[in-house]
């Protein structure tokens, strides 16, 4: 008797070993990494602040409403733009597709922790297929429903709905991310074409004024006052300036297609009329605190790729645990179709199911591993994110420092070439010098008018670019940097 029950305790402790030998592995499996902060300053390097203030953690937040910021540059015409880019642009609907596909996915994860039930009916006619069967031909109906039920015991389920989710909320992010990217390049391309039609203004008068100059330096030359030189000399000027002009033109259509493009019309039925250049130039309130970028939705979006991967690590160190599902049936099953529904005929019935694999290959211990990579990737990406979003804004900081003490030195220049060119052409009809010196008055008086209208253009490109990125606007409010209690608590549930 003792022999027997020995033996019987042997024969259940090594059908068990495999059991206890996944739970022990689930007790020594390593939790995630928990995210990664970073210490951001207070203010921006470019911000030149009097003293290095305190460090602050801040946390992305892309639910926080960016607003309407292009409305600041007060142009009716980038408002109508951007509002239709919003509506139309096909890299927004993509993004947006990106999304609901996303969502629908984690839907469709979030179900396999809800039973499972369907309805069958069906009918099968047979003889002889087992030596208990007679060999006469006979019918088996059947109709009724199916039940099963996976037990997450170890949150391989949960696991994987945590990390559909967090998929989808990145690729919300990301939408975010190419909403704002779209806005930001109509704002840029269309002053970009505002700065063009300045331009071309600019150039126009001067080809009119050279052209008064040509028709007085011929009339001078019929009168012998004059020689062919400086006829020819006036008529280089006119023609340069003209090609200038038509330079202009080509770059105006140019940005006119890209602008089309952008708001989802076709190029050959867009128009943006030409019109004074009146864009207010907004100021980026100094003082700037560093965890504005909290409201990056790319930042927002890498940071939920990462909590996705953290979950599928745990998702894959569960495949280590059974799976234990809970099976039922119940309904009507007869030898006679007529004799189907009647209560003499019910049948039901249920179980239990546990599979646990002995052996399989290293598959198991080869998708810790893959996921283990994956959030490398991803902590990786998000580190390059916050990294790339210091540069973005301190370029663009730099470049509005240069280009405003840019603009005062440009300013300074032009006035200097005005008064240069009003003395040179008094001089000129005194006879005090030749036309040459006043042509190079003139050229040089057009060189510096252009010049300040480019430094001008590029400050406006470069407040666009610094509120892009900046998420958007300047006003975000400071908050931890870390993931919420809620997600770590998931995270660590893995």
């Amino acid at each position: 008797m003792n022999s027997r029950l020995e033996t019987r305790g042997g024969r259940w402790g090594a059908a068990l070993l495999p059991l206890f030998a996944a739970l022990v592995l689930a007790g020594c499996a390593t939790a995630p990494a928990e995210l990664p902060t970073f210490n951001l300053p207070a203010q921006f390097k470019e911000q030149a602040a009097d003293t290095q203030g305190s460090w602050t953690r801040a946390q992305p937040a892309e639910a926080q409403p960016r607003g309407d910021w292009w409305r600041s540059f007060n142009d009716p015409v980038l408002d109508q733009l951007i509002e239709r880019a919003d509506a139309r642009n096909t890299s927004v609907q993509a993004a947006a597709a990106r999304l609901a596909e996303a969502r629908a996915l984690a839907r469709s994860t979030d179900a396999d922790l809800a039973p499972q039930i369907g309805l069958g009916a069906g009918a099968a006619r047979s003889a002889g297929l087992d030596r208990n069967q007679s060999p006469r031909p006979s019918t088996l109906a059947r109709a009724g429903f199916d039940f099963s039920y996976e037990l997450d015991l170890f949150g391989k389920l949960s696991g994987a709905s945590d990390a559909a989710r967090l998929d989808a909320d990145s690729r919300a992010g990301l939408l975010q991310s190419t909403r704002l990217l779209v806005q930001a390049e109509v704002a840029q391309t269309y002053l970009a074409l505002r700065a063009v039609d300045a331009e071309r203004v600019l150039v126009r008068d001067t080809v009119e004024a050279y052209r008064d100059t040509l028709r007085l330096t011929q009339s001078r030359e019929r009168a012998g006052d004059v020689a062919e030189l400086d006829v020819a000399r006036v008529e280089t000027e006119v023609a340069s300036n003209e090609s200038d002009a038509m330079t202009l033109d080509r770059r105006r259509a140019e940005l006119e297609h890209a602008l089309a493009v952008l708001v989802g019309d076709l190029a050959s039925d867009f128009d943006v009329g030409a019109g004074e250049w009146s864009t207010a130039l907004p100021t980026i309130p100094p003082g700037v605190p560093a965890t504005v970028l909290s409201r990056r939705p790319d930042i927002s979006a890498a940071q939920k790729s990462v909590l996705a991967a953290q979950a599928r690590v745990g998702v894959a160190q569960a495949a280590w645990f059974p799976d234990i599902t809970l099976t039922g049936a119940g309904g009507y099953a007869s030898n006679d179709v007529g004799d189907l529904l009647k209560w003499s005929a019910r049948s039901w019935g249920i179980g239990a199911l546990l599979a646990l694999p002995v052996f399989d290959g290293g598959r198991r211990e080869a998708g810790v591993q893959g996921a283990s990579a994956l959030l490398d990737g991803a902590l990786a990406n998000y580190r390059t994110q916050v990294l790339v979003a210091f540069k973005e804004v301190e370029d663009q900081l730099s470049s509005l420092r240069i280009l405003a003490q840019q603009s005062g030195v440009q300013a300074k220049a032009v006035a200097s070439a005005e008064r240069a060119t009003l003395l040179s052409n008094s001089r000129y009809r005194n006879g005090m010098i030749s036309q040459l010196d006043l042509l190079d008055a003139r050229r040089s008086e057009l060189q510096n008018r252009r010049q300040a209208l480019q430094v001008k253009a590029s400050q406006y490109q470069a407040t666009v670019g610094l509120i892009r990125a900046l998420g958007g606007s300047w006003d975000a409010q400071a908050v931890s940097l870390a993931p919420t209690d809620a997600q770590q608590a998931q995270v660590a549930a893995r």
